[in-house]
């Protein structure tokens, strides 16, 4: 059992820091850590938490400066260095940036939805089961897309604090789409063909970095503007006709 010192910035009034410490076994996740002060130390510690294995995106935050799920990132291993220097272990803990602050580190999903596109479907093909026998009852294996929704994305952008840009999440999710339904494209590329849409994307590619399940929102930010462009040009060949 190793002691972790954790420093949380709690804003459900003023901004300040709280310090704990917390007894940590070897696999102890940061999620697990938060369980543990809110069930022993302070029952006002807020946070979203729901699956505690990466599969529900409600448990992202900056741990240590960085995005990253809290419920899939080991205590230990986030403070190696520091245990084996002999130093005294600690774990800085921000809310995510950009989005709408609900207290301490609970954050507003509301920002991260709003870019996404109007009845977008969250099924897709899967790939797994491609050719597979399958019952009579459907038409095929379908699963959940990558994106779990997790803010990770929105909150590492460095371009959304300096403009009205709709940010990665929202951006991937429109590519997606018209992947799975090209005909919406005269529907869809409207909305993101304008300076907040595709093109307020500065290539930073920090978006893709950070993504916990390689949906890599910048590389689809890339297609879509191609998308764009393409559909600029059959539309002015169109009117050319």
């Amino acid at each position: 059992m190793t002691t972790v010192k954790f420093r949380i910035e709690r804003r459900q009034r003023d901004p300040q820091w709280s310090e704990y410490d917390v007894p940590v076994r070897e696999r102890t996740t940061v999620v697990e850590a938060l369980d543990w002060i809110r069930s022993h130390v302070d029952a006002t510690l807020m946070y979203r938490h729901s699956c505690h294995h990466g599969s529900c995106g409600t448990c992202g935050m900056l741990v240590n400066g960085k995005q990253l799920l809290a419920c899939t990132a080991p205590v230990l291993n986030l403070v190696e260095l520091e245990v084996e220097r002999g130093m005294e272990p600690v774990i800085e803990l921000r809310p995510l940036q950009t989005m709408d602050l609900i207290g301490d580190l609970a954050t507003d999903p509301t920002r991260l939805f709003r870019d996404y596109p109007v009845d977008g479907g969250y099924l897709r093909p899967s790939e797994v089961n491609k050719g597979s026998a399958h019952p009579e009852e459907i038409s095929g294996y379908v699963r959940f897309e990558n994106c779990i929704e997790c803010g990770l994305c929105v909150s590492v952008c460095p371009v959304i604090p300096l403009r009205g840009f709709m940010g990665p999440a929202g951006l991937a999710a429109y590519n997606r789409e018209l992947d799975k339904h090209p005909e919406r494209s005269d529907e869809l590329l409207p909305q993101v063909d304008a300076p907040e849409g595709a093109w307020g994307c500065d290539r930073h590619l920090l978006c893709s970095v950070v993504c916990p399940t390689g949906v890599y929102p910048a590389k689809q930010i890339a297609v879509l503007k191609r998308k764009i462009e393409t559909w600029r040009e059959q539309k002015g060949d169109s009117e050319h006709a």
